[in-house]
């Protein structure tokens, strides 16, 4: 190599360490900002969920959504919904491959179609109030839309509560009786949660 060239493959490989620098420095910029804010999206989100019954399971629901949340209302309470009504579905199936069952008892059988039909009646209950939510944004009647959607959900906890009823004096498998209710039950406290979550909204 010339001394004549020397000079300009120093001064390229300076230019280089500095677009190398400033490139780590950017991206450890942004990952700074996006763990402030993550951080920030997180304390909305239990700030928000203190105000339920049941905070602890409202926190480990919707915080893994944070990113998505951010410190939206409007989108907490649909996403709150949107996992309430997944939950349903995965109950409603849980329910189902319980009818399916070999040696249940007639009593067994009543309460597991009694709770499928309930589930069943909260799923389309719930998937009414996502549509409720969704109208809010843009309704000129936003106080039916609101009542609308207390009024759905309020009927899904009912139904997931009716079907819990149906233990009374009745007897039941452990099996049965501890996969329906712990389903169930988990159901209640995240619809609960929901109506909570509805009245942060401001319309």
């Amino acid at each position: 190599m010339s001394s004549s060239s020397f000079p300009l493959v120093f001064l390229f490989c300076f230019s280089f360490l500095l677009l190398l620098m400033s490139t780590s420095m950017q991206t450890i910029s942004a990952a700074t900002t996006n763990k402030a804010c993550l951080k920030t999206y997180k304390k909305f989100i239990k700030s928000a969920c203190n105000s339920t019954t049941y905070p602890k399971v409202c926190y480990k629901a919707l915080s893994p959504s944070a990113s998505a949340i951010k410190t939206d209302t409007d989108k907490l309470c649909s996403i709150a919904l949107s996992f309430t009504l997944n939950a349903t579905y995965n109950a409603s199936s849980s329910i189902d491959s319980l009818s399916k069952m070999k040696g249940l008892s007639p009593s067994e059988k009543q309460i597991i179609n009694d709770c499928a039909e309930t589930t069943g009646e909260a799923i389309y209950e719930l998937e009414n109030s996502l549509k409720a939510l969704a109208n809010l944004q843009g309704s000129d009647h936003k106080a039916d839309e609101m009542s609308d959607l207390k009024t759905w959900v309020s009927a899904a906890l009912t139904d997931e509560y009716t079907c819990t009823d149906e233990f009374d004096g009745q007897k039941v498998s452990k099996v049965v009786k501890n996969t329906i209710k712990k389903k169930v039950l988990n159901l209640a406290k995240l619809t609960s949660i929901c109506l909570a979550l509805f009245n942060l909204l401001e319309y």
